[in-house]
């Protein structure tokens, strides 16, 4: 078994216990992170015993569970937790978080149905008020997971993983956690930076008249109940300096704390008419890595949150302004590591549908562009199943909108189940104009995005271009194994090489003498092929279990100063 560092030492009674939401932070809380029981049925009965002990939010099939046995497609998930409120912590209403479930949760509290979940990636909350009995409580998550044969969401999971597709794994795998509130409390707030007025907008759900304070640092700027705060000579954020302002929402007897930063995601061209992505009115280079946020001991789950942002403070210390989050959506200290250390997040949709095929292995390799609007063509097929996609897009943006990091949405990726980008694109400027959005990235591009998005591995890099701001949003893949540190005895990689020293003469290379010479013919961002081995994949520039650089921070460094405009 490959374990980081963190798997290594986990406290299995306590792990992740961190508070998970730092975007919207209240006093009360109490983590269920644990051991809970667990039981694999082939119903959705409630049974008489549980033949394990599961390390929640670790899914079965990862390690760090303890469990270490895979969902079969007949088989039901049900997990119990007793748990007692502290004396006094109910304020009025209890609420129950959910990171995320994979794929469909039915929550019981005290055997009684309260709440039914779809989509494996995006939180949810059930009130748990009037379902609570003095005493001990005893609650159930009934799980469905048919992974890939449903055409729901599933991201990189394959029920036969192997090469680019990964274990599967079902489940909780994110945080499970208690918090009381007030009975009139605020249930969220829109937060959006309007960076040419020098003001910031507070849109309030469930409350009206709410005590708006905002500090930089410890200076009181303003304590206001307009939903409108100017901010004259605002301290602006960027990944050279993000800078965040505080703010905290009094409602009655509910408190809130937030915050925000002062940013502005646009595109337009530069002095000599190229066209580019803008930071803050300003052409700005996104100089990335593909990070899919897996881990050998946790799969999905990372096996703590320093191990989250021990990625993200690697990836700023070697010089990179930007991460692609790929095909998957992270626990939100993911996204506050980043907001606090500077790091652009390109945020991938998850994707769904049937079995691919030729449609995205082959065809875009000839130049063929495929219509997504015929549901057949990239197996898209289910109505309930594009329903849900549209729900989980939503709940998507609503749950990252007022991460700071969040430059860029991509809904479809390389074809994996696509359907109607155009319809999925003016959705999203709908729901948050305040980003950039690349429709179809890599390929099928249908002509409704802001962006000319290319994948190239095998093809050499040619920019061309174009109306809008030339993206190659995936390359690279240059892999090497380092013997200890890898998953299994496979390897999959674009281009392989021998030794650290092939690798690092072959990496600086392909940026020396092919990326920076391009950025002033139009190459306006870049996302190189990984952070990390995952599974059989050996192109990382960290090992799988984050124990060794392939490529030394310096040498990265030196390269990434001359990747930008």
């Amino acid at each position: 078994m490959l374990l980081t560092k963190w798997g290594e030492d986990l406290n299995r009674q306590a792990p992740l216990s961190e508070y998970p939401r730092p975007q919207f932070v209240r006093d009360s809380y109490i983590s269920l992170n644990g051991e809970w029981s667990l039981a694999f049925t082939e119903g959705e009965e409630l049974p008489s015993a549980y033949e394990y002990k599961i390390t929640v939010p670790f899914s079965p099939e990862a390690p760090l569970s303890g469990v270490n046995r895979v969902l079969k497609h007949s088989e039901y998930l049900v997990y119990e937790k007793r748990f007692t409120l502290p004396e006094g912590f109910n304020r009025g209403r209890v609420l129950l978080h959910f990171g995320a479930v994979d794929q469909i949760a039915k929550v019981l509290l005290g055997g009684k149905l309260i709440a039914t979940h779809h989509g494996g990636y995006t939180p949810f909350t059930v009130e748990l008020t009037d379902y609570l009995t003095d005493g001990e409580n005893t609650l159930n998550v009934i799980v469905r997971d048919l992974c890939e044969d449903n055409e729901y969401s599933r991201g990189k999971q394959k029920t036969k993983r192997g090469g680019i597709w990964y274990s599967p794994q079902s489940g909780i795998w994110q945080s499970v956690w208690l918090e009381s509130v007030p009975k009139e409390y605020i249930h969220s707030v829109r937060i959006t930076p309007d960076f040419d007025h020098e003001q910031v907008h507070f849109d309030f759900d469930g409350a009206d008249g709410v005590q708006i304070a905002v500090y930089d640092g410890d200076t009181l700027l303003a304590d206001t109940t307009d939903v409108t705060v100017k901010l004259p000579d605002f301290k602006p954020w960027s990944p050279e300096s993000p800078f965040l302002y505080n703010v905290t929402f009094r409602y009655g007897k509910d408190t809130v704390r937030s915050y925000f930063g002062m940013r502005k995601f646009s595109t337009g061209t530069d002095a000599n008419g190229v066209p580019r992505l803008f930071l803050n009115n300003k052409p700005y280079f996104h100089n990335g890595l593909l990070d899919q946020g897996y881990y050998p001991d946790g799969f999905l789950t990372p096996p703590s949150n320093a191990a989250m942002e021990f990625d993200v403070k690697t990836v700023k210390a070697c010089g990179f302004n930007m991460l692609r989050k790929h095909i998957k959506i992270e626990p939100l200290l993911w996204y506050h590591y980043c907001d606090v250390n500077g790091i652009l997040v390109w945020q991938d949709m998850i994707n769904g549908g049937g079995e691919y095929g030729l449609e995205v292995s082959a065809l875009p390799f000839i130049g063929i562009n495929l219509d997504d609007s015929n549901y057949k063509t990239f197996r898209r097929t289910s109505t309930e199943a594009r329903e849900l996609y549209y729900r989980e897009l939503k709940e998507m943006v609503d749950t990252l909108y007022n991460c700071p990091c969040i430059a860029l949405w991509v809904p479809f990726n390389e074809g994996w189940g696509q359907f109607d980008s155009a319809a999925a694109y003016e959705l999203l400027k709908k729901w948050d104009p305040t980003r950039t959005v690349d429709s179809a990235s890599g390929w099928h591009d249908r002509g409704v995005t802001d962006v000319i998005s290319k994948h190239i591995y095998f093809t050499p890099i040619v920019v061309k271009q174009g109306d809008k701001p030339w993206l190659l949003t995936e390359f690279g893949g240059l892999s090497t194994r380092v013997k200890g540190h890898t998953f299994n005895n496979k390897m999959f990689g674009y281009k392989i090489y021998g030794s650290k020293q092939s690798l690092t003469a072959a990496y600086e290379k392909l940026f020396r003498k092919t990326i920076i010479p391009q950025i002033p013919k139009g190459l306006a961002a870049t996302v190189y092929t990984q952070v990390t081995d995952v599974e059989d994949e050996l192109n990382g520039l960290m090992t799988y279990d984050r124990k060794v650089m392939k490529i030394d921070k310096d040498v990265l460094q030196q390269i990434n100063a001359d990747v930008k405009l």
